[in-house]
């Protein structure tokens, strides 16, 4: 039996919950690693993963009004522990491991969304797997560089500012420095 339109919006709800669990994960584990990376003196690191985060952020806020136009609640639980305490040298694999996971999650929801007949959602979830994508090739790079060149690499690094690679632009701060 075909299932009706409330079911079927109920199940592309579902997933852009779990999605949205996910992303509020990843903006929490990707600002702990921000706040540790700054302290350790490794600015240039931190600043990357900070504009992640805020990605991450309108990853978030993108599922949740997509959520609340369906009629939904969006979720305001991560979907996992925050990983507290890292080495520097663990980070990168450990955002690579969890943006390929997050992608291949992603991919099955945006089949649900297929499924269930919602295009508009199915966008959505296509762009965010196009920036996780980034994301992950950014972490790859790092991790891999780290694993090559090791403490020369962090050496170079060390002591960058966490303002390194943060142009003058947003929401609050504009290129005039307003």
């Amino acid at each position: 039996m075909a299932k009706n339109k409330d079911d079927r919006r109920k199940e592309v709800i579902k997933v852009l919950n779990q999605a949205r669990a996910m992303e509020l994960h990843a903006i929490s584990q990707y600002m702990n690693q921000h706040y540790n990376l700054d302290d350790m003196d490794y600015g240039e690191l931190a600043a990357k993963i900070k504009l992640i985060a805020i990605d991450e952020m309108r990853h978030a806020e993108m599922f949740a009004e997509r959520i609340k136009e369906l009629g939904g609640e969006p979720t305001s639980d991560l979907a996992m522990a925050v990983t507290k305490g890292q080495k520097v040298k663990s980070v990168f694999p450990f955002d690579s491991k969890l943006e390929d996971d997050t992608i291949d999650a992603y991919n099955g929801f945006l089949q649900v969304c297929r499924d269930n007949g919602d295009s508009t959602t199915m966008k959505i979830f296509e762009t965010v797997i196009d920036e996780e994508q980034i994301h992950m090739n950014y972490f790859d790079n790092v991790g891999s560089h780290i694993e090559r060149l090791g403490d020369s690499y962090l050496a170079r690094i060390a002591g960058t500012s966490s303002a390194t690679g943060l142009g003058n632009s947003g929401f609050v701060v504009t290129s005039e420095g307003e």
